[in-house]
């Protein structure tokens, strides 16, 4: 019990256990070792949250945006402050190397954090002269928004919902995933010691129907979810039905495009990260990895020298490059994955087994897995895997590409590689994507937005257009002169 908190929830600025909620285990991954028991969020925790969130919205929204603005600096410099403390919680959670949450996840949660409290003073609306009269708008907050997170990167994304809410004056609900519950209750903590009011960052616990309670909860206004693709749509329908607004980012079967006249290394490189960083549990992964036919025998040899080279083993280790999937069940799902590979004649060039030994045992360890001569047809071409598990596709021409890229319901992301300017341009216009990387793949900076198309999700996570997301317009028309009226 390495990681248990002081409570399940943290409600109202101070932790809250209600021990009638169903009880549900995190689990370190890398060991199958229980480092904390939480109870999931009843009716009544669920009810205190959304009390105190709509009180402390009320006092917040009537902050100056200055005000804002320094409590989101400070929860920043603290968490940065306190990184390894968080990165190492954050590994025993999801199992992700500390290699990796060190500069990935309470980093990028703080400069979420920090690069909304620089923009919290310049939510403006603008003045639009009508001749005699004129009318004015002004950007409002929505109110309480609930953010509903992944197991991937809990940290990040609690921090990627929360900052533009709170910036704009909102007040958030969160519930991190049943998978990784631990994280965001320091943050949480982090809030209040920042001088932010009780109850403006609230953390709930539970599965499916928590989430959905608070997805319909009267109080919400807003639901901001990170998950699968029919998650989304169950979350969306209800949240819906009480005319609430909502972002949805969601899952995916990025492209990758590779051009002859790429530079091989930079291009495997970038295969490399989009597609076993984090173990490959990432929703903009570059799964589909098409590569121009001349080429992609050398691709191909040197991607499997370089893939043959990954350390797997314990996260905590600093050298470790590679650790488990998040649970049993995941890599059950990756592993039936690998198995419709191979039954559907796509080349198991490398990996697509579980490593052995006392370090991997007691684990839910995988091989980094590339497939050769797949086809648009095959299930791993298809199907969000959300595990180490690479697809090279083949292909001759540019229309070729883009057309096979597009060829798919999913719109999350999408990247290629040429030393072509012209065509690097002109194929990222062509693919149907929200975000599309040339020359480089998965950064996801704040500054700049992040979303889907198509059923990728709706809506954009980071940069101005965030904000968008987390607040709304109100028109004032002001008449200077006499009321004109046939009556």
């Amino acid at each position: 019990m390495r990681a248990q908190p002081t409570a399940s929830h943290f409600v109202d600025g101070v932790y809250l256990e209600d021990t009638a909620g169903e009880p549900f285990d995190s689990i370190h991954a890398a060991t199958g070792e229980v480092i904390a028991r939480l109870h999931a969020a009843t009716p009544a925790v669920i009810e205190a949250a959304m009390i105190a969130a709509e009180r402390a919205q009320k006092e917040w929204a009537s902050w100056m945006p200055v005000e804002r603005s320094r409590v989101l600096r400070r929860v920043a410099d603290l968490m940065r402050e306190r990184n390894q403390e968080l990165s190492e919680l954050e590994t025993l959670d999801t199992a992700k190397p500390i290699q990796e949450t060190l500069v990935a996840d309470a980093t990028s949660g703080a400069d979420a954090l920090e690069w909304f409290a620089s923009q919290a003073a310049s939510i403006a609306g603008e003045a639009v002269p009508l001749g005699t009269d004129f009318a004015y708008t002004v950007r409002e907050p929505l109110g309480v928004c609930v953010g509903i997170g992944a197991w991937n990167y809990p940290t990040q994304i609690a921090c990627w919902k929360a900052a533009p809410a709170l910036a704009c004056g909102n007040a958030m609900v969160f519930k991190p995933s049943e998978l990784t519950p631990l994280s965001t209750l320091k943050v949480a903590e982090i809030f209040m010691e920042a001088g932010a009011p009780a109850g403006l960052f609230n953390v709930v616990q539970g599965f499916g129907a928590v989430g959905a309670a608070l997805a319909e909860h009267p109080t919400t206004a807003k639901v901001s979810l990170t998950g699968s693709v029919p998650t989304g749509g169950k979350v969306y329908t209800t949240a819906a039905a009480g005319m609430r607004h909502v972002t949805m980012e969601l899952g995916g079967k990025s492209p990758m495009i590779v051009f002859d006249d790429a530079d091989i290394e930079d291009a495997i490189g970038g295969a490399m990260l989009g597609n076993f960083y984090s173990t490959g549990q990432i929703c903009s992964n570059g799964t589909r990895v098409f590569v121009q036919a001349r080429i992609k025998d050398r691709f191909l040899e040197r991607l499997i020298e370089r893939t043959r080279a990954i350390r797997i083993g314990d996260p905590l280790d600093p050298e470790t490059q590679m650790g488990p999937l998040i649970s049993q069940a995941q890599r059950e799902k990756v592993l039936g994955y690998i198995e419709a590979g191979k039954r559907e004649g796509a080349t198991l060039a490398y990996g697509g087994g579980v490593p052995t030994g006392a370090v991997y045992d007691d684990g839910t360890f995988i091989e980094p897995t590339i497939f050769s001569d797949v086809t648009d047809t095959m299930t791993i071409a298809k199907e969000e895997i959300f595990g180490p598990v690479l697809s090279l596709l083949t292909f001759e021409s540019e229309d070729e590409a883009v057309a096979r890229a597009n060829g798919t319901p999913f719109g999350l992301a999408a990247g290629l590689f040429t030393r072509d300017l012209a065509r690097a341009h002109r194929v990222a216009g062509s693919l149907q994507a929200g975000i599309c990387w040339i020359n480089t793949y998965n950064l996801t900076p704040v500054e700049i937005p992040f979303g889907g198309v198509k059923q990728s999700g709706l809506g954009r996570e980071n940069g101005r257009a965030a904000m968008e997301f987390y607040s709304q317009l109100k028109t004032v028309h002001v008449g200077l002169g006499p009321v004109e009226s046939p009556y």
